[in-house]
């Protein structure tokens, strides 16, 4: 599929972290933006990017829209042939109402902006932001699949609304785009699946999970030991590339496993003292057992989670994306090391 590079492109929930990054790499290649965000004249929100577009040949145009807003999507795809669907919520853990904070936002705003896809004829690509959620619910999972390594060809079949609802609403949203691709010729659709995401903010973010990741091994919140978890982890930057090659490289298809290794929180901790020795850094692991006990009391993760993840091994295959798109990838000690700095320079840790 061919696209106009002089058109406009739309990015949904353009604020977002690995959004965010997009929006300034297609600005400094000297795209139009169409960027929908919640309040465009919430600067807090959105000043960061004012600030990219001030400096980049491209044009950024903000507009107004909600997920669950009917038709509010239709306005800001004009006269596109590329979309960029990455709004979703994103929210693990302490999560009350899975049906409202996760479930329905998540199929309800992809269906929102493919309904708005069949309406703008111009249309004729849609990038969709997903994730490895969908292809795997639980690590434990991997002994099922050939190699005990997750593929493009798998799904995620054991995640539900009562366990691992993230997972599932991933999953429900990105099934929900191919049916919505299928008996139709005008527009293709072409998935990432990130890993979990690492790597700077280009706006402060405390919330993230990423970020609450490193700052939780550093602060010495896990100093007496960390489980023996792992996970795949890609540079948000890396993401955000994938994105655009996805979007511009005529020949992308189908869906794309964006990870560039899987390590353990441990090696993640020996990667971080490499550089900032000074910090508690965890050095021993946390058995099963006593995660399993106070892990809902310390951080909220469930027994169902630690059962169904602790000491498993987590592997992707990563070959497909390198194939279709070209994608290389960022070595994992630089995407760590530029998020702490990212977090010392905003003060969320302190230097030492």
């Amino acid at each position: 599929m061919n696209i106009d590079s002089s058109k406009p492109v739309l990015v949904t929930g353009a604020n977002g972290y690995v959004a965010s990054w997009l929006v300034k790499q297609l600005l400094e290649a000297g795209h139009t933006v169409h960027a929908t965000v919640r309040n465009p004249d919430d600067d807090s929100k959105v000043g960061h990017l004012r600030r990219i577009a001030e400096q980049a040949s491209g044009e950024l145009k903000f507009f107004k829209a909600d997920l669950l807003d009917d038709g509010a999507f239709d306005a800001p795809m004009q006269d596109c042939e590329l979309v960029f669907h990455t709004a979703s919520p994103f929210v693990q853990w302490n999560i009350t109402d899975p049906q409202a904070q996760l479930i329905q936002p998540a199929k309800r705003g992809t269906l929102n902006v493919l309904e708005s896809v069949e309406r703008v004829a111009t249309v004729k690509r849609v990038v969709l932001t997903t994730s490895v959620a969908a292809i795997y619910g639980d690590a434990c999972d991997a002994q099922k699949v050939a190699g005990g390594v997750f593929t493009e060809a798998h799904w995620n079949t054991t995640s539900n609304e009562e366990h691992q609802a993230y997972s599932y609403s991933k999953t429900v949203a990105e099934r929900v785009a191919w049916e919505a691709v299928e008996g139709q010729n005008r527009w293709d659709l072409v998935c990432i699946n990130p890993s979990l995401v690492m790597g700077p903010s280009l706006a402060t973010n405390s919330q993230s999970t990423s970020l609450s990741t490193i700052k939780e091994l550093v602060d010495g919140t896990q100093r007496t030991g960390v489980p023996k978890l792992e996970f795949g982890i890609v540079d948000v930057r890396d993401v955000a590339n994938a994105h655009y090659l996805a979007g511009f490289t005529s020949s992308a298809s189908g869906r794309h496993i964006c990870s560039a290794q899987s390590i353990t929180l441990l090696g993640m901790a020996k990667l971080l003292r490499q550089k900032y020795p000074q910090y508690p850094l965890p050095r021993t692991l946390a058995p099963k057992s006593v995660v399993w006990a106070i892990g809902p009391w310390i951080s909220g993760v469930t027994r169902s989670f630690v059962k169904n993840n602790v000491g498993y091994p987590l592997k992707f295959d990563n070959s497909y994306i390198k194939h279709d798109l070209g994608m290389e990838f960022r070595p994992l000690a630089e995407t760590l090391h530029d998020h702490m700095e990212q977090l010392l320079a905003d003060g969320i840790i302190k230097r030492r």
